[in-house]
Protein backbone atom coordinates (compact mmCIF):
# COMPACT_ATOMS: atom_id res chain seq x y z
CA UNK A 1 0.00 0.00 0.00
CA UNK A 2 1.14 3.57 -1.16
CA UNK A 3 1.72 6.60 1.33
CA UNK A 4 -1.52 9.03 1.61
CA UNK A 5 0.50 11.59 -0.20
CA UNK A 6 1.28 9.81 -3.17
CA UNK A 7 -2.15 9.35 -4.03
CA UNK A 8 -2.61 13.16 -3.74
CA UNK A 9 -1.43 15.35 -7.12
CA UNK A 10 -0.29 18.26 -4.76
CA UNK A 11 1.40 16.63 -2.59
CA UNK A 12 3.05 13.89 -5.07
CA UNK A 13 3.99 17.07 -7.57
CA UNK A 14 5.94 18.73 -4.70
CA UNK A 15 7.92 15.57 -3.48
CA UNK A 16 8.79 15.80 -7.06
CA UNK A 17 9.45 19.45 -7.67
CA UNK A 18 11.66 19.30 -4.02
CA UNK A 19 13.69 16.40 -5.16
CA UNK A 20 14.36 18.05 -9.01
CA UNK A 21 15.50 21.55 -7.94
CA UNK A 22 17.91 19.98 -5.45
CA UNK A 23 19.14 18.07 -8.19
CA UNK A 24 19.50 21.34 -10.30
CA UNK A 25 21.12 23.01 -7.81
CA UNK A 26 23.50 20.51 -7.04
CA UNK A 27 24.34 19.95 -10.96
CA UNK A 28 25.10 23.69 -10.74
CA UNK A 29 27.13 23.63 -8.22
CA UNK A 30 29.18 20.69 -10.22
CA UNK A 31 29.29 22.51 -12.95
CA UNK A 32 30.97 25.53 -11.44
CA UNK A 33 33.23 23.17 -9.28
CA UNK A 34 34.69 21.99 -12.69
CA UNK A 35 34.87 25.65 -14.52
CA UNK A 36 36.92 26.58 -11.47
CA UNK A 37 39.44 23.65 -12.02
CA UNK A 38 38.40 22.55 -8.48
CA UNK A 39 38.46 18.59 -9.32
CA UNK A 40 38.41 17.39 -5.78
CA UNK A 41 35.57 19.69 -5.03
CA UNK A 42 34.03 18.12 -8.02
CA UNK A 43 34.61 14.76 -7.25
CA UNK A 44 32.79 15.47 -3.75
CA UNK A 45 29.85 17.23 -5.19
CA UNK A 46 29.56 14.16 -7.50
CA UNK A 47 29.42 12.14 -4.64
CA UNK A 48 26.63 13.68 -3.08
CA UNK A 49 24.73 14.45 -6.84
CA UNK A 50 24.63 10.34 -6.69
CA UNK A 51 23.51 10.16 -3.12
CA UNK A 52 20.89 12.93 -3.75
CA UNK A 53 19.51 10.16 -6.72
CA UNK A 54 19.72 7.38 -5.05
CA UNK A 55 17.79 8.50 -1.55
CA UNK A 56 15.64 10.74 -3.48
CA UNK A 57 14.30 10.28 -6.67
CA UNK A 58 14.91 6.46 -6.78
CA UNK A 59 14.15 5.72 -3.16
CA UNK A 60 10.65 7.32 -4.46
CA UNK A 61 10.37 5.67 -7.45
CA UNK A 62 10.53 2.37 -5.93
CA UNK A 63 7.86 3.29 -3.32
CA UNK A 64 5.92 3.90 -6.26
CA UNK A 65 6.59 0.80 -8.25
CA UNK A 66 5.92 -1.34 -5.04
CA UNK A 67 2.66 0.80 -3.95
CA UNK A 68 1.03 3.22 -5.59
CA UNK A 69 1.83 1.53 -9.50
CA UNK A 70 0.36 -1.63 -8.30
CA UNK A 71 -2.66 0.20 -6.62
CA UNK A 72 -3.57 2.41 -9.53
CA UNK A 73 -3.74 -0.59 -12.50
CA UNK A 74 -5.91 -2.54 -9.82
CA UNK A 75 -8.12 0.31 -9.88
CA UNK A 76 -7.89 1.11 -13.66
CA UNK A 77 -6.55 -1.66 -15.71
CA UNK A 78 -6.50 0.40 -18.62
CA UNK A 79 -3.65 2.47 -16.94
CA UNK A 80 -1.18 -0.79 -17.09
CA UNK A 81 0.54 0.13 -20.41
CA UNK A 82 1.20 3.85 -18.86
CA UNK A 83 2.41 2.11 -15.34
CA UNK A 84 4.75 0.03 -17.82
CA UNK A 85 6.04 3.59 -19.30
CA UNK A 86 6.45 4.95 -16.35
CA UNK A 87 8.68 2.12 -14.58
CA UNK A 88 10.58 2.21 -17.70
CA UNK A 89 11.45 5.83 -16.82
CA UNK A 90 12.91 4.54 -13.45
CA UNK A 91 14.69 1.51 -15.13
CA UNK A 92 16.68 4.23 -17.40
CA UNK A 93 17.12 7.23 -14.36
CA UNK A 94 18.32 3.96 -12.31
CA UNK A 95 20.69 3.05 -15.50
CA UNK A 96 22.27 6.54 -15.66
CA UNK A 97 22.95 6.84 -12.24
CA UNK A 98 24.83 3.98 -12.26
CA UNK A 99 27.18 5.12 -15.39
CA UNK A 100 27.37 8.33 -13.41
CA UNK A 101 28.63 5.55 -9.97
CA UNK A 102 30.76 4.30 -12.44
CA UNK A 103 32.33 7.39 -13.67
CA UNK A 104 32.74 8.72 -10.63
CA UNK A 105 34.55 5.53 -9.28
CA UNK A 106 36.97 5.93 -12.04
CA UNK A 107 37.42 9.44 -10.89
CA UNK A 108 36.60 10.89 -14.57
CA UNK A 109 34.17 13.45 -13.45
CA UNK A 110 34.23 15.85 -16.29
CA UNK A 111 31.84 17.33 -19.19
CA UNK A 112 30.36 13.42 -19.63
CA UNK A 113 29.27 13.23 -15.90
CA UNK A 114 27.56 16.75 -16.80
CA UNK A 115 26.08 15.18 -19.75
CA UNK A 116 24.85 12.38 -17.91
CA UNK A 117 22.99 14.55 -15.13
CA UNK A 118 21.68 16.38 -17.89
CA UNK A 119 20.15 13.41 -19.15
CA UNK A 120 18.59 12.55 -15.99
CA UNK A 121 17.14 15.50 -14.90
CA UNK A 122 15.35 15.66 -18.35
CA UNK A 123 14.24 12.02 -17.80
CA UNK A 124 13.02 13.00 -14.61
CA UNK A 125 11.15 15.89 -15.77
CA UNK A 126 9.15 13.80 -18.46
CA UNK A 127 8.31 11.72 -16.23
CA UNK A 128 6.86 13.79 -13.44
CA UNK A 129 4.86 15.60 -16.38
CA UNK A 130 3.36 12.21 -17.61
CA UNK A 131 3.04 10.92 -13.66
CA UNK A 132 0.86 13.92 -13.03
CA UNK A 133 -0.54 14.46 -16.22
CA UNK A 134 -1.72 10.96 -17.02
CA UNK A 135 -1.60 9.24 -13.74
CA UNK A 136 -2.41 10.75 -11.18
CA UNK A 137 -5.07 12.80 -13.00
CA UNK A 138 -7.19 9.72 -13.24
CA UNK A 139 -6.84 9.09 -9.48
CA UNK A 140 -10.24 8.98 -7.90
CA UNK A 141 -8.76 10.03 -4.51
Amino acid sequence: MSGPSLKKPDAHSSIHEAALNEAKELRDIFQRCLEDGQKEKALQVAEVIIEHWETRTLKHAESEEEGLYKEMVMENPELKDLVVQLTRDHDIMRRIVQQMKELLQKQEVDGEFTTLMDGVIIVDLIHNEDEMNKLLHNSKH
